[in-house]
């Protein structure tokens, strides 16, 4: 049997194999509310073992997109609840991935809430909205007495997710979202404690991870990073400011026992080795952001001793049973991109398994 199929222990979680489900936004969530769709969505696919939810904010503020769900209102941790069902009741592991967009945001999709971020420096580009694509708005630059509060936010909406039922967290620092922009070196020009030097640029992501470890468990715990991803206006184009920020952050948590760190980056990197060493403990990969990530790049990144486990996006959206087929060699389904955003059962939960095709 290929070594993609070992069983492995993840933080608090004793998975059936080296591979899981990686963070997929689908924005399906009406009114940021998860509803019975969603949760026979991640039901579906509970043969993953480890399921990433879809980027889901802390709060009001921190939503992006349309449709995207929350874990701050009732309403919003009883949908949850339902989710975190269907998955335990499929034999598998749930962790809600918390997502702060910052300035990845436009209030049209968050009712007139405010936009905040490191600094006043809008994102390059639109985003899509209820009313047609709309520029990206200037964001808000917290101030330094503001920041414990978004800390807080992190840490209410992780005891929200644990208390729903959800196995754990996903503290989400990569991909332009508010942790990366305080990171990064384009989208973060503050001067107090918060900005100037690679360590202040950590400082953030350090205080958000410890804080939601000590309110849930560190072994419910991992977090994502996208070093030098250089996306949607985050520039990490220094290679050495990148790689102290980056090892500045391992380090302020490496003796936490969290879960895993997820890294999305080239695999065969230096920075990605370096940044194994440090930390310890069990390390996500995949093949890319751009890459389809295949049984071949799992077992790739197994065998070469480049990663513990891997996380797998779209194949998962196409094939809720990719477990069972990549185990059997089986013939997988083609995912529809067209349906891959918002809508309904379609291209959502309408994909065949092999026992029910």
């Amino acid at each position: 049997m290929s070594k993609a199929f070992e069983p492995i222990v993840v933080g608090n979680w004793k998975l059936p194999q080296r591979f899981v489900m990686a963070p997929l936004t689908r924005n399906r969530a009406k009114g940021t509310i998860p509803d019975d769709l969603n949760a026979e969505y991640y039901g579906q696919r509970a043969s993953a073992g480890l399921i990433i939810t879809e980027g889901s904010q802390p709060s009001a503020v921190g939503q992006g997109y349309l449709d995207t769900p929350g874990f701050h209102s009732d309403a919003q941790l009883a949908g949850w609840s339902k989710v975190a069902e269907a998955v335990h009741a499929g034999g598998g592991h749930i962790v809600a991935q918390l997502m702060h967009v910052g300035r990845i945001a436009h209030p049209v999709n968050k009712c007139g809430h405010e936009t905040v971020a490191p600094s006043a420096l809008p994102a390059p580009g639109t985003i899509v909205t209820a009313e047609g694509q709309l520029d990206m708005v200037t964001p808000r630059a917290l101030e330094t007495d503001e920041i414990p509060g978004v800390v807080e936010e992190f840490v209410t909406a992780a005891r929200n997710a644990v208390e729903a039922g959800l196995d754990g967290v996903e503290v989400h620092a990569a991909n332009g979202y508010l942790i990366h922009q305080f990171l990064g070196q384009s989208s973060n020009t503050r001067t107090d404690r918060y900005g100037g030097s690679p360590e202040a640029h950590a400082r953030f992501a350090i205080e958000v991870i410890r804080a939601v470890a000590e309110a849930i468990g560190a072994d419910r715990v991992g977090i994502r990073i996208s070093p030098a991803h250089n996306i949607q206006g985050v520039l990490e184009e220094d290679e050495t400011l990148t790689s102290a920020a980056y090892e500045t952050l391992v380090d302020g948590v490496k003796d936490l026992g969290l879960a895993y760190l997820s890294i999305l980056a080239d695999p065969r990197s230096r920075l990605v080795a370096d940044l194994r060493t440090r930390f310890g403990g069990p390390v996500m990969l995949n093949s890319g952001f751009s890459n389809v990530t295949e049984l071949e790049d799992v077992e790739a990144i197994i065998d070469e001793d480049l990663g513990d486990l891997v996380a797998v996006g779209r194949p998962f959206l196409a094939n809720p049973d990719l477990a069972e087929r990549w185990a059997g060699g089986a013939e997988l389904n083609v995912p529809h991109q067209e349906t891959f955003y918002g809508g309904g059962a379609e291209g959502y939960t309408d994909y065949p398994t092999l026992t029910n095709s």
